[in-house]
């Protein structure tokens, strides 16, 4: 996979990005590939925040993975900084590659090179083989989540 490049995320990308975001069964209830402008409005914000970081996974000039990872100074834990993962996405043909795998390590190492303490993230409970993939990972499911729609 030496091929693989993993870099910060442009406004070109959001089409491709996007497209992965709604590639599966929960993304396509919820995503909206055709209206790009609530992404173009979220990615300016998210890029002009140094504690935000969306890269896209390029191979052969094709975006092929995304995810976004958010850097949260913290009191709690003595004042730990942590991270949270978001919108893993790997493109269809790349799935079983090993590409998701370069995502979350790469992800990792920048949390640990930007001193965090603790990586975290969440998973729909559908989401079983992703469990699994984390769980393989070292992530452990340490924690029950809850949301509220507004």
């Amino acid at each position: 996979m030496s091929d693989l490049a993993i870099r910060p995320a442009v406004h070109a990308d959001l089409p491709a990005i996007v497209a992965m975001l709604a590639d599966d069964p929960l993304g396509a209830l919820r995503e909206s590939p055709d209206d790009l402008t609530p992404y173009t409005d979220a990615f300016d914000r998210l890029d002009g925040d140094p504690h935000q970081h969306v890269v896209v996974a390029v191979r052969a000039d094709r975006i092929v993975g995304t995810l976004q990872l958010t850097i949260i100074p913290g009191l709690s834990r003595r004042g730990m900084t942590r991270s949270v993962i978001e919108g893993v996405r790997v493109h269809a043909d790349e799935r079983g590659s090993g590409l998701g795998t370069q995502l979350i390590e790469w992800a990792v190492e920048t949390s640990r090179a930007q001193g965090c303490g603790l990586v975290q993230l969440t998973s729909d409970v559908t989401r079983t083989d992703a469990h699994r993939f984390y769980e393989r990972l070292g992530f452990e499911p340490s924690h029950l989540g809850f949301k509220l729609n507004l």
